[in-house]
């Protein structure tokens, strides 16, 4: 379904189109995608994932450049983990859904660790700046590492035949001592 409504952009006013467009994702359940894009420079874009099932983890060894391509969906709920760079992920309360890909996954990584960089202590900044170069080896494909997504609600996972379904396991708090966004 596909809908579409012209209402006042927020930040001038100018009517703009509003599209709503509902997708149904292999594997997952349905997903809503919500955009709207002003000549002011005003842009919103969100999916959100349209009812429940039950909980989920699924895990991918990621090796190499193909495994990149690999589809990843995060709910609004849902947690990423990389245990080989202490990275856990974790949604908080405006947390917005995404269907991305592996790569894009460590490209939001990235950004995230650049806003942090802004306001990091020098000791901090060292570890950040390493963490970003591991990174950027596996956006390369040169360091393989371990992509976990979580949800309890179900409706994130990762699509690739390489990717392990499994049920969720508890966090430990000692688990991603180095970093957690």
């Amino acid at each position: 379904m596909r809908r579409v409504i012209i209402a006042p952009c927020p930040q001038c006013s100018k009517d703009i189109q509003y599209i709503y467009q509902t997708e149904r994702i292999p594997y997952f359940s349905e997903v809503m995608l919500a955009s709207a894009v002003c000549d002011c420079g005003f842009s919103s874009v969100d999916t959100l994932v349209i009812g429940d099932g039950e909980p989920v983890r699924y895990s991918m060894k990621i090796e190499g450049p193909d495994d990149l391509s690999a589809r990843v969906i995060r709910s609004s709920v849902g947690t990423m983990e990389i245990p080989e760079f202490g990275v856990l992920v974790e949604p908080g309360p405006m947390c917005e859904a995404f269907i991305s890909n592996v790569e894009g996954v460590l490209l939001r990584l990235d950004k995230v660790l650049d806003t942090i960089l802004l306001s990091a202590d020098e000791e901090n900044k060292t570890k950040i700046n390493a963490l970003k170069k591991r990174i950027s080896d596996a956006r390369e494909g040169n360091e393989p590492f371990t992509l976990i997504i979580q949800d309890l609600d179900g409706n994130s996972g990762i699509v690739s035949k390489k990717a392990v379904k499994s049920e969720p396991v508890p966090y430990r708090d000692d688990y991603c001592e180095d970093l957690i966004i």
